[in-house]
């Protein structure tokens, strides 16, 4: 008998349509069924692995059904003893307001008291086990915003595998296939241990179970692949000149199509993909095998970024707009030419980036609003490294940037000026009515944080006035704390020396001033949490909730929050 090795994941959902994706034991026919709609799929095979996407249409909007999978013609979805409730497909309702989830940052570990010792508590865990009603928490419902409700989408924004930093399961399971002496070590090496990691990352029940019901979005950053991925043209040359990033690039990016980007996509936007078209027309005898292809096609998107876009957007109707944003395998990294994102991107993103809406939100797993004294450290770390103090200083600042990973939209300065001044026409509506909001969400960098910008006075001289607020959201980590040591650290360096030394050594390697000046208005704080964003009639109400063991019952944590955000007006 054929089984399920992974998933269901319930991917993109809209007021009709749903998509179901799998991974089997062997070659099949997937068949979801939910109320009255019957959908199928055959599977296709990547290095041994095999997968259906199936698309279940004709659903009334806003309407909740149970649903079951089967594998040739056997149901192996519920699981006959599991404890939690049924999976649903809840297609979008377009008279509710929409609430959405999001974070970075996931660690695989066990949930028991040894894997909570070294990780914390698993807030999207904590999440699931609330949401399907096995715990209670402090979270009851809230009578100004409504029930405690299901988010329409949960959005995933990055590091949600780490190929670069094993956890012993995933350390036991390379050792059993090759020597870990020789490189890359403990790192992963290719598309068989990839599928090992999401394997161990969405495999534990209650994830597994929340995954199935809720839909989900997702974007990579650097640890799906390595950390500091594409900081610079130097960094891609060492690792290039390696004798195994070849193999792990081309892994990392293939498993990242199947497991991730596949199910970011409408079933419309899928079909113009070119190897999902493989997918869909082939008609030959047994399975598909697409290995060969996918292979050749994640080689190409390493080597030339702009011929795939692993971007997207998606409409929610009036009321939200969400663009997510690629600011890892676009970039340039040419001396002198350096830019977060590469031109096609760059065109892409400026369509994107429109009026006409309650609120456009900007997901990007790297904070376009730093603190603002560490946006001044990396723009002049950048210029250090392009050469402003001569050679030396040059590779000073090339060490620098690598070793304390100076390498967000603020070490790409031509990409953050442009996108600052993107965001202003928005904001200005000066690209269709002015949205309430223009709202980053982003993960990253360990800590959480709520920012709000405004132009400055010299920016703002004769200028049309702001008729949008700027705000950048981050919910960082989901589950992988930093150490006491480095929250004080980090918090140090991020809003204490970085202030007066930002600005005085960006101005001395003659950085560009920022359009925008940004100041907190909550946080930083530390905790493993998941972020809730609701649009609410006049702005957006959000929320960080974080796991907390009681009694020491380390398999039920209860969800309680940790950080409460409202803006209006």
């Amino acid at each position: 008998m054929t089984e399920l090795v992974l998933g269901p994941l319930l991917r993109h959902v809209d007021q009709t349509t749903a998509t179901i994706w799998v991974e089997t034991a062997d070659t099949g026919r997937v068949r979801v069924r939910a109320g009255d709609r019957t959908a199928e799929a055959d599977t296709f095979a990547v290095h041994g692995h095999h997968y259906a996407l199936v698309d279940v249409e004709g659903l009334e909007p806003g309407s909740k059904s149970e649903y079951t999978v089967e594998v040739d013609g056997r149901q192996v979805w519920p699981e006959a003893d599991s404890d939690l409730p049924p999976s649903m497909i809840s297609t979008l309702d377009p008279q509710k307001r929409l609430r959405m989830a999001f974070g970075s940052c996931r660690t695989a570990v066990s949930h028991d008291a040894d894997g909570n010792d070294l990780h914390g508590v698993d807030a999207l865990r904590a999440y699931a086990l609330r949401m399907a009603g096995v715990t209670d928490s402090e979270m009851p419902d809230d009578p100004e915003h409504g029930p405690a409700r299901w988010p329409d989408l949960v959005l995933f924004l990055g590091d949600q595998v780490y190929a670069d930093e094993t956890t012993a399961p995933m350390r036991e399971f390379i050792e059993s296939r090759r020597d870990i002496e020789q490189a890359p070590w403990t790192e992963l090496k290719d598309y068989e241990e990839y599928a090992h990691l999401y394997r161990l990352a969405w495999s534990d029940p209650a994830n597994r179970w929340l995954l199935s019901t809720l839909p989900s979005a997702m974007i990579f950053d650097d640890h799906d692949v390595r950390d500091d991925w594409n900081t610079s043209r130097s960094w891609k040359d060492e690792m290039e000149a390696t004798s195994w990033w070849h193999d792990r690039i081309v892994g990392g990016l293939a498993s990242y199509w199947v497991y991730q980007h596949l199910g970011n996509l409408s079933p419309a936007e899928r079909a113009e993909d070119p190897l999902w078209r493989r997918v869909q027309e082939y008609d030959g005898a047994g399975e598909l095998d697409l290995s060969e292809e996918l292979d050749a096609f994640a080689d190409r998107a390493d080597q030339d970024p702009q011929c795939y876009r692993w971007s997207y957007a998606r409409d929610f109707g009036s009321q939200a707009r969400l663009v997510v944003v690629d600011s890892r395998a676009a970039r340039v990294l040419e001396p002198g030419h350096r830019s977060i994102l590469d031109d096609s991107e760059m065109a892409w993103l400026d369509e994107q980036m429109q009026g006409g809406t309650e609120h456009l939100l900007v997901g990007t797993s790297l904070p376009f609003l730093l603190a603002p004294g560490l946006h001044y450290v990396e723009a002049f770390s950048e210029a250090l490294a392009a050469g402003s103090w001569g050679r030396r200083g040059a590779r000073v600042g090339e060490r620098i940037r690598q070793g304390v990973d100076l390498e967000h939209w603020a070490a790409f300065q031509d990409g953050f000026q442009r996108v600052a001044a993107m965001t202003l026409e928005v904001a200005r509506g000066q690209r269709g009515p002015a949205p309430r909001t223009v709202t980053f969400l982003s993960g990253d960098v360990h800590h959480s944080y709520v920012s709000e910008a405004r132009t400055t006075r010299r920016e703002a001289r004769g200028a049309p006035p702001l008729q949008s607020r700027i705000l950048q959201a981050v919910c960082s980590p989901i589950r992988n704390p930093l150490s006491r040591r480095w929250r004080f650290a980090t918090a140090f360096a991020s809003y204490g020396v970085a202030g007066p030394v930002g600005h005085v050594v960006a101005r001395s390697a003659k950085v560009p001033k920022a359009p925008l000046r940004w100041s907190l208005v909550k946080g930083p704080w530390f905790d493993n949490n998941l972020a809730t964003l609701e649009v609410i009639p006049d702005g957006l109400h959000m929320w960080w909730a974080s796991g907390q063991v009681e009694d020491g019952d380390h398999d039920c944590p209860r969800l309680t929050r940790v950080a409460n955000v409202e803006i209006t007006g």
